[in-house]
């Protein structure tokens, strides 16, 4: 049977643990030479191991692949270039990078501490953005290359108590669709997933009180983390080299390509609009295409993984 990174050497960003190590591993069943990328901290981003990658690297190896790993931590600039050039150094190259590092500091956004919204913001997009600068260089050089990002159904449709977690997801779009039109010319493509799993940050969700949370958390527990894995892998081969600049999410068995941001209707008035035609005119008549007020991930998701 075919593998479909045969040759191919793929760095993957918070490969420690979750959805990451489930990239990594089958990555590396499916051929690659496995970067695996974690700094081993808490849920929260705080402390750091090494042996979480050093793990992950080493079960790659012992089922007959190729890997190393590295605890570079993806807010570190310099780290980050040293980490692309050990991909160099030790494999010879780097053909597909996988943001997937993250952490979580939940709260409501009126009480949200300039900590809380710096260090999300760091991690999720300033370190998608170091990943994905430190790579661009030399998949422009080799004209090849391919990006994929995590973002979430927080910031595609927002979430409660996430503000800074929607926002950096939210921002990793716009960034995944720029890379895929500034570098096209260099065949470099660029996508997102919405991942629906359970991993650590899911299990974060509170247990007790409203007894929607419960319910919501047993639904969420169905949705492996292995499931995302597949389609992650494949936007990396050869065989998805004209998918670009789209936004997946995948939900235990279904896989979505979610819509982005298109006029749905416009108004005109040939002298011009003032601020009461606006409010008499304009308003009522776009109304009907408002986006629900409230409306959450879990209201547009309604129905149970399948």
């Amino acid at each position: 049977m075919k593998r479909m990174l045969e040759g191919q050497v793929v760095l993957v960003t918070g490969a420690g643990r979750g959805l990451g190590r489930d990239i990594a591993l089958l990555a590396g069943q499916q051929g690659a030479r496995v970067m695996v990328n974690d700094l081993g901290a808490s849920l929260g981003g705080e402390g750091a191991d090494a042996s979480v990658a050093e793990e992950v690297a080493r079960t790659i190896r012992d089922a007959g692949g190729e890997a190393s790993f590295s605890a570079a931590n993806v807010t570190d600039r310099s780290a980050v270039h040293a980490m692309v050039e050990q991909c160099w150094d030790e494999f010879g190259g780097l053909s597909y990078a996988v943001n997937n590092a993250g952490i979580l500091r939940d709260r409501m956004f009126h009480r949200m501490s300039d900590e809380e919204w710096d260090a999300v913001i760091n991690v999720h997009l300033n370190g998608a953005f170091n990943i994905s600068r430190a790579c661009a260089d030399s998949f422009r050089k080799q004209e090849s290359g391919c990006l994929l990002h995590m973002t979430s159904t927080a910031g595609l449709v927002g979430n409660l108590g996430q503000a800074n977690y929607a926002s950096a997801k939210l921002g990793i779009a716009g960034l995944s669709r720029s890379i895929s039109i500034d570098m096209a010319k260099f065949n470099v493509r660029s996508n997102c997933i919405a991942p629906f799993a359970y991993s650590r940050m899911t299990a974060s969700i509170p247990k007790s009180g409203a007894k929607d949370n419960s319910a919501h958390l047993e639904k969420v527990k169905r949705m492996e983390s292995g499931k995302i894995a597949p389609l992650a892998v494949a936007l990396g081969s050869e065989s998805a080299a004209h998918v670009t600049g789209q936004i997946f999410a995948v939900r235990a068995n279904e896989i979505f390509i979610m819509s982005q941001p298109r006029p749905l209707r416009g108004m005109h008035r040939d002298d011009g609009w003032s601020v009461e035609t606006v409010l008499e005119h304009a308003l009522p008549a776009l109304a009907p295409h408002f986006t629900p007020s409230g409306e959450t991930s879990r209201d547009v998701f309604c129905w149970d993984p399948v």
